[in-house]
């Protein structure tokens, strides 16, 4: 059966074309139920239960199934995820709903669908052709969606009777919306709210903790003292955006002061990239990442950024007033210079609100179900949720997702949805670190294993189209001990000619992972593998990650190879690129290599090839930084396990062969070649990666800090920053140098990736490089599988797809990426510093050198070379007499009751874990050496102020 829709739709242009779309409407559609006669098993995929057995409802005792309108499942999604709720029929037009409104929870239910053990059924009811209805005169589209719901809910319990008269089977539709219930139940149609059906399953109490709370707003502003003023709604906003009474931008919430904010306006204009918000009230409820509309106040009313750091310590709603008072504490007397733009909030554009991790402060009042949970990152508020296990919650880490913010509450309302762990279990604070940092680590859906190729896997000749074969070539890989995921693998000849031949072999993942599938999508989606101390959350399915990707030694591999003819100079006479199969004959170790390399006993044609590609690599980085490519540091470091317990037992900084550099050159040659190459066939759309060169007020603290060590740093261009960083020498301290290479690593700005078309500024700051993009890793970037793409195409090897050479998609590729590259950053940072906590933990106080990396007002920042650590020493305890202290910003140094600190000299500090705060375990330290009187510790005594509990944060003032 044929039906049409029509509508008129306006051009760019100015005009307007009428548009047709035929829609078919079909009576072969199952209904899910496994005993459906009618439908003769028409469904597939996974289908409801024959008898829905475990949902002991006091309401409805008799078998049933579950239809949720729209509402419930964008607002309840937490229920429906729970394992007590299954055989639930999603309609189409509820899932086409969702997937308008909210990306996020369209994916959840996606995922909840695709779960057979949960049995939800998706019934097509918009080409049923007894549930498909029109829309009426007059009636609006979330009213006759309503209807839709409404009538394939009448139709699903009149198909099931009749299929079986004698089954008690029910459909029961579960909404929240009043007039939609009352209209079912004069339809006949059994249907409850969400809140009424969870507290009627008796044997899962524990449902209830789940129900997002959405109470009518205006109700409850009567009931209580209205605190904050009124959201506008967003046609009046869109309106004040475009006369430019408002502006719009993304909410930051401090993480210092919970009273002040800065709003990053969206748009081009550079002078008012940034506007502060101070008081709870110009606040107005707005959440970190939200999109927000914003109003400049008059300049009379700017105020400077506080340098006051505070928690919210609130129980209570009359803490307002509290709030108010530490309000004053913010408007300090500053000069004219240090105003900043100031605005409030006038209403939210687009919520950006996820589940959050943290733990619950349980009421101080006896039997109350209401109770504060404050996250673990302090930009967010905390939250009110409602629990009848709150004992049992005390200690743990839990999930919360906030439902609403009404105007008369001093903090948001919210629900709990998961109790992750006890507080300090590596299994929990490895989840934690992942959710707060948005890091995609469930595993991998059916949906995208499907994907993967059937095993046992073998190159068919089909495989052999376009792709030149180099078994024949003596290619080895140069990794890190335990590296399964082998991304590159390197080969370096003779050739006839006298030149050397020098190939650098990259795993072929493109070849996979095919344009638009699932399995690419999720790779798009996680964009980045992230390593953390002891787990790696792989980008692609571990059968290719450790397997049919990796370039493992002894096995036939495909590849995407970049093949150069160079003299013996390293200079770069041909250079070509073809897709290819290797068999790699040796996966070594950066040790192994160097000491093959090293070896006068050894010279097999492995050796042979490494001891070219390390003449060849050293001669490349002489060239490199010859043209100003930087040389920088930064201590990273290594934990050594127990076998056993999994826990750190030693803790040194990675150590660095020549082997590590000759990888890096060949890789970083691959990729400048690449980058050239892509540009050159795609000027518009190739992905590339810059380094933006820092503004000249980022090196201050560097040049000051050289300059205290009477050295001079030039800053003017990255060649003369090369140049005065390899002159900064100093005899009696050669540690030095590496200690200003740090400090100019913190200078640096963050490397982006970026589409061609959609930039002029192509240069790549740090390695002094004109053009430059990832082509070396696609195992575990993302990035790396479009460069392949976009080269295949170029060299005739494979065939282009609309979004390949869409620069604006590619643009919004870009954006992900950046965001998932910085996400996995500070994941993986967050690991080191959990783990090194559990390493002081177990190791006790310890004392060691260290050196001063910054000198602050009332301390200084200190690195300790053994471990690759940093940390705060403060002079200024609570509760303690306080020394004289005298900074110098210029020079920069303190001075401590006659003793001055300047940046780079050595002292001794004492650490220990401090455990005061569950949630915010730190790493203390404390002065040893040089012995001020009032101020050291002596190394053989404990410092139970550290480990006290109750201990109050010190303020650290820049």
């Amino acid at each position: 059966m044929l039906r049409s829709k029509t509508f008129l739709k306006k051009t760019r242009a100015g005009g307007v074309v009428k548009i047709v779309r035929e829609h078919y409407l079909r009576d072969d559609i199952g209904c899910g139920a496994p005993a459906c006669s009618a439908c003769g098993g028409a469904h597939a995929g996974p289908a409801l239960e024959l008898q829905p057995r475990d949902q002991a409802s006091s309401l409805c005792p008799w078998p049933h199934y579950l239809l949720p309108d729209t509402n419930v499942l964008l607002h309840q999604i937490d229920v429906l995820e729970h394992p007590a709720i299954r055989n639930v029929i999603v309609l189409q037009t509820v899932m086409q709903e969702v997937r308008n409104r909210s990306a996020p929870i369209y994916k959840r239910i996606r995922d909840v669908t695709n779960n057979q053990e949960k049995h939800f059924y998706t019934f097509t009811n918009e080409h049923h052709k007894e549930t498909y209805i029109e829309q009426e005169q007059g009636e609006n589209a979330n009213d006759r969606n309503d209807r839709a719901i409404r009538v394939a809910a009448k139709w699903y319990n009149e198909h099931l009777k009749r299929v079986a008269a004698d089954s008690q089977l029910q459909v029961i539709l579960i909404t929240n919306d009043r007039k939609n219930k009352e209209k079912a139940v004069q339809e006949g149609i059994p249907a409850f709210t969400c809140e009424e059906y969870v507290k009627s399953l008796t044997a899962n109490p524990e449902l209830i903790d789940r129900l997002a709370y959405l109470s009518d707003e205006m109700n409850e502003i009567e009931s209580g003292k209205i605190i904050f003023s009124e959201h506008l709604p967003l046609s009046k906003l869109q309106q004040g955006i475009k006369s430019g009474s408002y502006l719009q931008g993304t909410f930051r919430a401090s993480r210092e002061n919970y009273l002040e904010a800065t709003v990053w306006i969206h748009g081009d204009k550079e002078e008012e990239k940034e506007i502060l918000i101070q008081g709870i009230k110009h606040l107005n409820r707005a959440v970190h990442e939200d999109i927000v509309a914003v109003e400049l106040l008059p300049r009379s009313q700017w105020v400077a950024p506080s340098s006051v750091v505070l928690d919210d310590e609130g129980q209570n709603e009359d803490d307002v007033e509290k709030d108010e008072e530490r309000e004053l504490l913010l408007k300090t007397a500053v000069s004219e210079k240090m105003l900043r733009p100031t605005g409030r909030v006038v209403g939210i554009i687009k919520r950006n609100w996820r589940p959050y991790c943290g733990m619950l402060s349980k009421s101080d009042i006896k039997e109350s179900r209401r109770h504060l949970f404050t996250p673990a990152d302090k930009r967010i508020p905390r939250i009110r949720i409602e629990t009848r296990q709150a004992s049992a919650l005390e200690g743990r880490r839990i999930i919360v997702a906030i439902d609403g913010w009404p105007r008369n509450s001093r903090y948001p309302n919210g629900h709990f949805v998961k109790n992750l762990g006890d507080v300090g279990e590596k299994e929990t604070e490895t989840e934690v670190l992942l959710l707060e940092h948005d890091v995609p680590h469930q595993p991998f859906s059916q949906a995208v294993l499907s994907f993967l190729p059937r095993m046992p896997w073998s190159i068919t000749e089909e495989d052999m189209k376009n792709r030149e074969d180099l078994r024949h070539l003596c290619v080895c890989s140069v990794d890190p001990p335990g590296c399964t995921d082998i991304d590159d693998a390197l080969h370096c000849r003779e050739l006839s000619n006298g030149n050397l031949e020098v190939g650098v072999h990259i795993a072929d993942v493109s070849h996979f992972i095919r344009p638009g599938n699932a399995l690419d999508q999720e790779s798009a989606r996680r964009g980045t593998t992230v390593y953390l101390c002891e787990k790696r959350i792989d980008m692609v399915p571990e059968l290719l990650s450790s397997n049919l990707c990796s370039l493992r030694s002894n096995v036939d591999r495909l590849a995407f190879s970049c093949i150069w003819e160079m003299n013996h100079n390293a200079e770069i006479l041909k250079t070509r690129f073809t897709k290819s199969v290797i068999n790699s004959k040796a996966s070594l170790t950066y040790a192994e290599a160097q000491m093959r390399i090293d070896s006068a006993a050894m010279n097999d044609d492995i050796t042979t090839s490494l001891r070219g590609l390390n003449q060849l690599a050293k001669i490349l980085k002489k060239g490199r930084i010859e043209k100003g490519a930087l040389t920088l540091s930064s201590p990273e470091i290594r934990f050594h396990m127990d076998s056993e317990t999994h826990d750190p037992i030693d803790l040194q900084t990675k150590e660095l062969r020549e082997t590590n550099s000759m990888v890096e050159e060949f890789m970083l040659l691959a990729n400048i070649s690449v980058a050239k190459k892509i540009h050159e066939e795609f000027s518009e759309h190739a992905l590339l990666r810059k380094h933006p060169a820092p503004p000249p007020s980022n090196y201050d603290i560097l040049v000051k800090a050289a300059k205290s060590k009477n050295l001079q740093i030039k800053t003017d261009t990255a060649k003369s920053l090369a140049d005065s960083l390899d002159r900064a020498e100093s005899p009696d301290f050669p540690y030095l140098n590496t200690l200003l290479r740090i400090l100019a690593t913190r200078c640096m700005m963050q490397a982006v990736y970026f589409c061609s078309g959609m930039d002029n500024d192509f240069h790549h700051y740090g390695l002094a490089s004109p053009i430059y993009t990832h082509f070396t890793s696609p195992i575990r970037r993302y990035a790396d599988i479009i460069v392949h793409r976009l080269l295949a195409v170029a060299i005739g090897a494979d065939c282009t797809y609309p979004e390949l050479t869409d620069k604006h998609k590619l643009s919004d590729i870009c954006k992900n990426l950046n965001f998932r590259h910085k996400m996995a950053q500070y994941a993986q940072r967050a690991s080191v510093a959990f783990h090194t906590q559990l390493f002081f933990k177990s190791k006790g106080i310890v004392s060691e050198e260290a050196y001063i990396l910054f000198v602050r007002k009332n301390a200084i920042v200190v690195l300790i070379p053994k471990y690759g650590l940093e940390g705060t020493v403060f002079f200024e305890e609570k509760d303690k007499p306080k020394p004289r202290l005298a900074y110098d910003d210029e020079i920069p140094s303190l001075r401590i009751e006659g003793t001055v600190f300047h940046v780079f000299d050595k002292v001794k500090v004492k650490i220990t874990l401090d455990s005061s705060n569950l949630q915010h375990q730190k790493i203390r330290m404390a002065l040893v050496e040089p012995q001020i009187p009032g101020i050291n510790i002596p190394p053989n005594v404990a410092d139970k102020a550290l480990t006290a509990p109750g201990g109050k944060k010190r303020k650290l003032e820049k």
